[in-house]
């Protein structure tokens, strides 16, 4: 896609730190990171929502994302890491192209999550919304 930032990093007109890649995934450092080490992993093809993504690709980037994640345990020392994807504008998706989030945490980090945890008002509103899942999941 022609305007889009994650494209033109690929294409090697926007410089990165890139952490590694393949013919299908590249993964590269943050420039806003959440905590130092915070790594982006991206589908070199567009594609603008996890759903659009061809299973076998959705694997082959998982694949990277979990060995980042090992990576930054072994290479960084971190006590830990989250892995965040954000897809549409209303999940707080800034830039139309899947990416997730490798973030390494330390436990000193200082970054908290601000989770505002909700409930149901009831057992039956949660039933019902997981049929309506499940009904689109054709199950």
């Amino acid at each position: 896609m022609k305007d889009c930032v994650f494209c033109k990093i690929v294409a090697g007109e926007i410089p990165s730190t890139r952490v590694c890649e393949d013919d299908a995934v590249l993964a590269f450092m943050d420039i806003g990171p959440i905590v130092r080490g915070h790594t982006l992993v991206i589908p070199k093809a567009h594609y603008e929502s996890l759903t659009e993504m061809p299973q076998e690709l959705l694997r082959r980037v998982a694949d990277i994302v979990q060995r980042v994640a090992a990576a930054q345990i072994g290479g960084l020392k971190a006590d830990g890491f989250n892995i965040h994807l954000a897809d549409g504008a209303a999940a707080g998706q800034e830039v139309p192209h899947v990416h997730f989030h490798v973030i390494p945490r330390f436990e000193d980090d200082g970054h908290r999550w601000n989770w505002a945890a909700k409930r149901y008002e009831n057992p039956a509103e949660m039933k019902a919304l997981a049929d309506r899942i499940r009904g689109a999941l054709g199950i």
